[in-house]
């Protein structure tokens, strides 16, 4: 009845669980929120109106497929400022969120037969995304050591490299973890995309977001002849809504991409590209007091998360996800109700303390719960403390 194609892929494993918590929210139910990727900020003013003063002005017509060539211009100009990495305008390709830019680079790179490498924990959809290309998605498991916990393990993905491997999609600063990828690591992988002939495919839509005086490297600055560079206004700019991302690319592979785009979206919202004129090209104070309200939530999570008993917690330099460990609590129980994985003991979360986290087998990570601090510092306080009280109530 339908294609192999819609058959092979699965909804995210987080639909249910939100559509739950989105009920239990409009019966009423005090739930904390912690499980949503989504900055609680408000969109910056000035972003606002630059938006207003499009529709004002009757910019509200198609646009060109690969963007406004003022935008496009902008990030070339802030790739070049931000990392030293020359492009042309012809190779941006400005996109209906990073989410489509991501799509189509496996679109383009990836087919029948081919494989695509993904470190993990990793965001739910790259997988499929690799699957809807018909390609098989190839996980290779992020180091464990404590000193480098989810940190790129080179060797791994050298050794799960096949004549099939096309790509490999990475995410620094990485959700769930919230690691950032060192430069000696993405110079390692550079080489070995050099040596065996494949694409990087980095998603840096949380470059902005960084903690600890941590350095960001971005790939456009490592090999931008390797790599499809993709980033966004949503997580660093408070505009996941307006749904504006981009990719930057070698000229040939952006012709690739705007041409896959001319049939599926053509150009994006005119309204959202000048407000993204706005957010790349205009003040950036506002991204700094959003990025330093973010650190203080931070550091008062990772502090409370690592006195809880039983829990150990990498501490996350970037985005804005704090991973902890919670395999101690796997075998205690309430109400005769056994924790067997991560699955349920975020339901025990959300049915006994009235938090909303995000397990970690959504992201390939079992074992682990993704907790979210984009949220008010009262309410990441409460919510730690109904955490607390919830884990030391269960038995066993």
């Amino acid at each position: 009845m339908f294609t192999e194609r819609a058959d092979r892929v699965s909804p995210s494993s987080l639909v249910d669980l939100n559509a739950r918590i989105a009920q239990m929210i409009r019966d009423g139910v005090d739930v904390i929120k912690l499980n949503i990727g989504e900055p609680d900020f408000n969109t910056p003013d000035n972003i606002k109106q630059a938006a207003i003063a499009a529709i004002e002005a009757d910019f509200t017509r198609y646009t060109p497929t690969p963007g406004i060539l003022d935008l496009r211009k902008i990030i070339c100009q802030r790739l070049l400022d931000d990392f030293g990495a020359v492009y042309k305008p012809a190779e941006i390709t400005v996109s209906t969120g990073a989410k489509q830019a991501l799509f189509e680079a496996v679109m383009v790179l990836a087919e029948e037969g081919d494989e695509v490498l993904i470190p993990t924990p990793c965001w739910v959809s790259y997988d499929e995304m690799t699957k809807i290309a018909g390609a098989t998605p190839v996980l290779v498991p992020a180091k464990t050591n404590p000193e480098e916990r989810f940190h790129l393990d080179l060797a791994a993905i050298e050794a799960a490299v096949t004549e099939h491997t096309t790509a490999i999609m990475i995410n620094s600063p990485n959700n769930p973890t919230g690691v950032v990828y060192n430069r000696e690591e993405l110079e390692g992988l550079a080489a070995l995309a050099e040596k065996y002939d494949f694409w990087i495919i980095s998603d840096e839509v949380y470059e902005k977001l960084l903690y600890n005086g941590t350095e960001f490297v971005s790939m456009a600055s490592v090999a931008p002849q390797r790599s499809v560079v993709v980033n966004g206004c949503s997580k660093a700019y408070a505009m996941t809504g307006w749904r504006v991302g981009y990719a930057a690319a070698p000229q040939a592979l952006s012709k690739k991409l705007q041409g896959l785009q001319g049939h599926v979206t053509s150009g994006i919202n005119a309204i959202a590209q000048k407000a993204a004129c706005e957010a790349f090209g205009g003040p950036q104070d506002s991204v700094e007091a959003m990025r330093q309200q973010f650190a203080a939530r931070l550091e008062m999570m990772y502090t409370r998360l690592s006195a809880m008993p039983g829990i150990t917690c990498a501490r996350p330099d970037g985005a804005f996800y704090l991973m902890p460990d919670v395999t101690s609590y796997f075998g205690k129980s309430y109400n005769g109700k056994v924790i067997n994985d991560s699955r349920d003991l975020a339901d025990y979360l959300l049915d006994e303390a009235r938090v909303a986290v995000a397990p970690g087998d959504s992201f390939y990570a079992p074992g682990y719960l993704r907790l979210s601090y984009s949220n008010s510092m009262e309410n990441l306080t409460e919510a730690m403390n109904r955490m607390e009280h919830a884990l030391l109530a269960l038995e066993g």
